[in-house]
């Protein structure tokens, strides 16, 4: 049977991979998470009811440590690993930069160097970010291979652990593939995120501040995808990038997984705030000026995965409904952080 390590499991996007891969795939999946605050315990995990397939094996361990012999042991041979586990949120990075680069560039480090030692090792896919490219100016769409010019230590971190990689593969002869994802949208996302954010501060008719440009006229565009989206795109990548080894060189090959709509946050937050129904009351906030790290545009070329070739199996439009209809669910509520849908005081 096909093995596949994939770290921080428990997380918002590698849940949804792990999901995806159980629907997918007859895989057994061996997975790691050092069950931080974002990792909501093993809530998501139990939620897609992961545990009651046999398939699944979970340990509990930071990455960002070499692995303990004991654990090497329980693990045994992989055929693919799939780094996802990571610190992920800007603003903790630029609060306290030193501890967040350490724990995402460590954490890549000690996997590799695990990996180094397997000898059954197909494919050691790194998820990294957009964002590593750093702002994009109108009518610029990155692609892979472009200069990397990241806005804050997040980014860095992600970018570093890029290279680190790179040097793997070509030192080392790693089987190493590097995506970039665009930002993530999905069920059980954590509620500091923007989507879920939207709807708490829809539901509570609050003021919700849309990140702009110094004039206030343009708010923050991104490309938005749904993260089983992304575990699609993943095993699309495992399964095909041999058969195009010489164009592409899969040892050491990138691949940008892009939403298929650019949104800008006013836009989403106003199409999120109809399926909730109620009115959206914002104000936009001149937020990129004020706190530099945090950039207005990002955007990056898809063409690569339209080579293999690769499309989104649920539009985005059709996600962003679904999510909210899922999150709206008494049953779900709790992934708000609140109790009910009656709106809040605080």
């Amino acid at each position: 049977m096909t093995k596949v390590l994939i770290t921080g499991t428990s997380g918002f996007v590698a849940h949804h991979i792990v999901e995806h891969i159980l629907k997918k795939t007859d895989w057994e999946i061996i997975g790691v998470d050092r069950l931080d605050y974002s990792s909501e315990g093993y809530d998501r995990l139990k939620d897609i009811e992961a545990f009651d397939d046999a398939r699944v094996t979970l340990f509990a361990a930071d990455i960002a440590q070499p692995l303990p012999l004991g654990l090497r042991k329980e693990i045994g041979e992989v055929d693919y690993v799939i780094h996802a586990a990571a610190g992920s949120h800007v603003d903790n990075s630029i609060d306290d930069p030193v501890p967040f680069v350490q724990n995402n560039v460590n954490g890549a480090l000690y996997m590799l160097e695990w990996a180094r030692g397997l000898k059954e090792l197909k494919k050691f896919i790194y998820f990294s970010t957009d964002e590593v490219y750093g702002t994009a100016p109108e009518g610029v769409d990155y692609k892979e291979g472009d200069r990397f010019n990241p806005g804050n230590p997040y980014s860095a971190s992600k970018a570093c652990a890029e290279c680190i990689c790179y040097s793997y593969a070509n030192t080392y002869k790693l089987p190493i593939i590097i995506t970039n994802t665009m930002n993530v949208l999905g069920e059980r996302q954590h509620s500091e995120k923007y989507l879920p954010k939207v709807i708490n501060h829809v539901l509570d008719g609050k003021v919700l501040p849309i990140h702009s440009n110094k004039e206030k006229t343009q708010a923050g565009l991104r490309h938005y995808i749904h993260a089983r989206n992304i575990g699609d795109a993943l095993l699309h990548i495992l399964a095909n990038t041999d058969e195009v080894l010489d164009n592409i060189d899969a040892s050491k090959g990138k691949f940008h997984i892009v939403g298929e709509k650019e949104y800008d946050n006013l836009e989403l937050a106003q199409e999120i705030a109809k399926h909730v129904g109620k009115e959206l009351k914002y104000e936009m906030v001149d937020f990129h000026s004020q706190r530099p790290g945090h950039d207005l545009r990002y955007a990056m070329s898809g063409e690569k995965m339209a080579k293999i070739p690769w499309k989104h199996p649920v539009p985005i439009g059709d996600s962003i409904k679904s999510i909210v209809d899922w999150t709206l669910d008494p049953k779900n509520i709790r992934w708000l952080g609140r109790e009910s849908l009656e709106p809040r005081d605080e």
